[in-house]
């Protein structure tokens, strides 16, 4: 797993309120987490195999 660089924003009794990371690892966080959510709403969907994908987009043309 990648290690996350991140500066920390501290109120005045040095507890951290906040972090400041690089856009680019932001934007990696964010692709991450609409990935999962992605797999959360279709966890519930039928199950296709390989091999029934391949017939399909081969019936369909796209393949």
């Amino acid at each position: 797993m990648n290690k996350l660089k991140g500066l920390y924003v501290v109120n005045e009794k040095g507890r951290k309120t906040a972090v400041i990371v690089p856009i680019r690892e932001y934007e990696y966080l964010l692709q991450d987490l609409h990935d999962l959510m992605v797999v959360a709403e279709r966890r519930d969907e039928p199950v296709v195999n390989f091999e029934e994908l391949k017939e399909k987009l081969r019936k369909d043309g796209l393949l």
